[in-house]
């Protein structure tokens, strides 16, 4: 099968197209033909080597962490899917690779597609709406009413972080660009935050929760627009202990994890808050969650651009560049 694989890590580094073997069909997995696959940060963080010491994926290997297709062949095990079932997934961390014409995924991490979407439209969403309801429903239990802070609201994560918040009830504030203020508000934002013109640290106060994507001084900012007991939790910033004991890393990889989070939790305990990062997990149970919201139109997918498979490589070049203006970067399989 064709696929795209990382060679050597590193900032310089590019994917290469190539010839690979077909996936092997463990008992529990469905052999999918990926019809439509989406950019992330994360597959550029990957390629780059930035997330060694949590996945240290052995080169070369496929990259690519979305994606929506047709089941062609069952493990002997499984009993959710059938041959001809149109599904979608981001699978396990330990099982990348949707850059390719085909992949082998435990049943457990995939589900119907919704109806309603094409291809490329659900291949745009497993991995931010796990992100978003990772964050919103399972850490935070957010509630009705409680005020919400997601960045980057124009973004893949943002585009789906601000509808589900409003789903769940909550006020919801982001931060975009100029160009892009009309569009996070026809998602459901109530406060929007053009960072061109305005400091959100400035304008926001008493939140009770912070989605934070971007990391650096943004995060570090963050914790000045929550009120007493709120929290941040974080895609992007430094991973923390109970991330590394999360994911079962040794003692001494624990505890790099948290000295690299140190600075961070210790400014938000002086301000009587909480910092916390999140890595997502692949989970079929939560995407059966989504798909109804997404049927029924309460959640809705922003597609920026979609390339060819052969441009694959060009589509992760497009992302890194800055030149999508909102939401997600497709590649389609011809």
């Amino acid at each position: 099968m064709r696929a795209f694989l990382v060679e050597r890590y590193g900032r310089e580094a590019r994917l290469r197209a190539g010839e690979v073997p077909d996936p092997e069909v463990g008992a529990n997995d469905v052999l999918i033909r990926v019809r439509a696959a989406s950019i992330n940060p994360l597959d550029r963080m990957i390629r780059d080597g930035e997330m060694k010491t949590i996945l240290p994926y052995k080169v070369p290997f496929i990259l690519g962490n979305d994606l929506a297709g047709v089941v062609i062949a069952v493990g002997r095990a499984v009993t959710r899917f059938a041959v001809g079932d149109e599904v979608y997934a981001r699978p396990d961390k330990d099982r990348i690779g949707t850059f390719a014409e085909l992949i082998a995924v435990h049943q457990d991490d995939v589900a119907i597609k919704p109806s309603t979407l094409t291809m490329e439209e659900a291949a745009s969403l497993p991995l931010v709406a796990l992100t978003s309801w990772q964050v919103l429903v399972e850490r935070a239990h957010l509630q009705p009413g409680q005020k919400v802070l997601i960045h980057a609201g124009s973004g893949g994560l943002g585009t789906i972080a601000i509808q589900l918040a409003k789903h769940l009830g909550a006020h919801v504030a982001t931060t975009t660009s100029t160009a892009n203020v009309d569009l996070v508000k026809s998602l459901g934002a109530d406060v929007v935050v053009d960072y061109r013109k305005q400091a959100f640290e400035t304008v926001l106060h008493d939140y009770d929760l912070v989605l934070d994507s971007l990391g650096g001084e943004t995060l570090s900012k963050s914790l000045d627009v929550l009120k007493p007991g709120g929290e941040v939790i974080s895609v992007a910033g430094p991973p923390d202990a109970a991330f590394g004991r999360e994911l079962g890393a040794n003692p001494v990889v624990r505890l790099v994890m948290s000295a690299l989070s140190f600075r961070i939790r210790r400014r938000a305990r002086r301000r009587r808050v909480t910092y916390s990062f999140l890595f997502m997990k692949a989970g079929g149970d939560q995407l059966r969650e989504l798909t109804p919201l997404v049927d029924a139109g309460t959640i809705r997918p922003v597609v920026d651009t979609v390339f060819p498979f052969d441009a694959t490589r060009e589509a992760l070049e497009y992302v890194e560049a800055g030149r999508a203006k909102a939401g997600k970067v497709v590649v389609r399989m011809t």
